[in-house]
């Protein structure tokens, strides 16, 4: 958030609660923000004990999902060779075995004109 953002929500809050109920309600929010860093705190520390050495071997900013620009992306996958697929065995639909074996011995499919 910018400065001129946070100054706007100041003056309206002033405006809205009054200069009566102004500090309870800053109070509030303080209390709201400490409680809020701590709860991270303990999310952290609980993974950190939970993963142990490894939690810190991880590269968090490599992992931040603001870094990734759908449009690079896709440049990217579309400029880079694709790797060549494992040769797997050609797998043939039953529409496919028939089709083929129709024309091999030199007939067409059957054909309804009627079925529309």
């Amino acid at each position: 958030m910018t400065f001129e953002k946070l100054l706007l929500i100041g003056v309206l809050a002033v405006f809205l609660l009054g200069p009566d109920r102004l500090p309870h309600y800053a109070s509030q929010l303080a209390r709201l923000v400490k409680s809020l860093k701590r709860m991270a705190d303990g999310a952290k520390d609980r993974m950190r004990d939970e993963l142990g050495p490894d939690f810190d071997d991880v590269d968090w900013k490599k992992l931040d999902p603001r870094q990734y620009d759908p449009r690079r992306i896709i440049r990217e996958a579309l400029i880079e060779e694709p790797e060549p697929a494992p040769a797997m065995p050609r797998m043939e639909s039953a529409y496919a075995k028939r089709k083929r074996r129709l024309e091999e011995q030199g007939k067409q499919a059957p054909f309804d004109m009627e079925a529309t």
